[in-house]
């Protein structure tokens, strides 16, 4: 089959592409052709995938997606496809990857009312309604349980639309058999004693993953754990603001900040902790990614992962409402604990036997029978 793949913008380093990524590699290898539209690329480009760019000039997001959707339409009327695979909302799609949470659940319980007023709700509301409205089509892979019930409730989107994906772990995430060497030889490159705590913060989009919540949470430490703690922020966003604020409670010394790197199994298995306290995530794959790493995870509830780290017993998951306090102390419990060796055990135990990895097989096999069905329907 011909296959277009539609996503705003592909970086490395981002959960949602590196999840389009592999289930568009494992298409490919299925026989498939792979075409793909996106705003920007960067990286490498896969060998075999055709790929076409286009960023519309605007000063608003709304317009810019709007002809940038336009620029589609065009480019699938010249060469169509089997089946059009987005990751991001938008009218059109066959298959939709719901990365992201529900849009119009946010803005009616987290916004003020008259946002609903503004171009930017208008625009997101239909782009979101073009997919998961009775009236569509498109068939949705989903990440989260979690939001199944949220689509349903405000789009009334029939169950034989909505697919659940396990999780989709890359198996390079596996702790290693040479995972002791890398671990000390990753403590000594960054200068870490055998008696200093490690936390480690992994994810792109600062803000919404917490980072503030974990700047305060190495604050409140106590002062002979904090000064004998650091803390590695990893991810594709800009830190200024974060820095500022390490700055002001004074902890910059404690605290590093890392772009988007492709080398992130070795800082899983050479830190002692992962933090992870989102404002908002639709899954949180590297809990999954920490977990299979051996490294204790500790998180909030709202990631629609969390379960996995309780089902494991490999780490504390901090429960809504969300409380600074709360958190803080749950960080000094767990960095004071004689649990790690068996936190570490029981994820690596989990690993072993848990469906976490076959999310792109799954996401592949969807596409493949709704581009079959599609055939099946066009008139002879």
């Amino acid at each position: 089959m011909k296959l277009a793949f539609i996503l705003y913008k592909y970086f490395p380093f981002g959960g949602l592409q590196r999840d389009f990524l592999r289930i568009a590699k494992v298409c490919q290898q299925s026989g498939h052709e792979i075409t793909v539209y996106t705003m920007s690329w960067e990286g490498e480009r896969p060998n075999g995938f055709e790929i076409h760019t286009h960023r519309p000039f605007s000063f608003t997001a709304q317009t810019r997606n709007n002809r940038f959707q336009s620029w589609i339409e065009s480019q699938l009327s010249e060469k169509p496809a089997d089946v059009v695979v987005g990751f991001n909302k938008m009218p059109g799609l066959d298959v939709y990857y719901a990365a992201d949470t529900c849009f119009e659940h946010k803005a009616t319980t987290l916004r003020k009312s008259w946002y609903k007023y503004s171009s930017r709700y208008r625009h997101f509301s239909a782009n979101e309604r073009a997919v998961f409205g009775a009236e569509s089509n498109t068939v949705s892979l989903l990440i989260s349980a979690n939001e199944k019930a949220i689509f349903q409730k405000h789009y009334g989107t029939p169950d034989h639309r909505l697919h659940l994906l396990p999780p989709g772990i890359s198996r390079d995430r596996q702790r290693p058999e040479n995972a002791d060497a890398i671990h000390a030889e990753f403590r000594k490159e960054f200068g870490i004693t055998d008696d200093e705590h490690l936390v480690l913060m992994v994810g792109s989009g600062f803000k919404t993953k917490g980072v503030d919540r974990s700047l305060l949470a190495i604050k409140g430490l106590p002062e002979d754990l904090r000064n004998n703690t650091r803390l590695f922020i990893i991810g594709q966003d800009d830190p200024r603001r974060f820095k500022a604020q390490a700055k002001t409670l004074g902890i910059s010394n404690q605290v590093t900040f890392f772009q988007g790197r492709d080398d992130i199994p070795r800082f899983l298995v050479g830190a002692d902790l992962l933090i992870h306290p989102a404002y908002n995530e639709n899954t949180g794959t590297v809990l999954l990614e920490a977990l299979v790493a051996g490294l204790p995870v500790l998180c909030t509830d709202i990631c629609g992962y969390a379960h996995y780290i309780t089902d494991a017993d490999a780490g504390d998951v901090a429960p809504s409402p969300f409380s600074q306090n709360d958190l803080n102390s749950r960080l000094v419990a767990m960095l004071s604990s004689d649990q790690k060796q068996d936190w570490q055990q029981n994820a690596l135990s989990f690993a072993q036997t848990a469906d976490i990895y076959s999310l792109p097989e799954r996401a592949a096999e969807i596409i493949e029978s709704t581009g079959n069905t599609l055939k099946n329907r066009e008139p002879h």
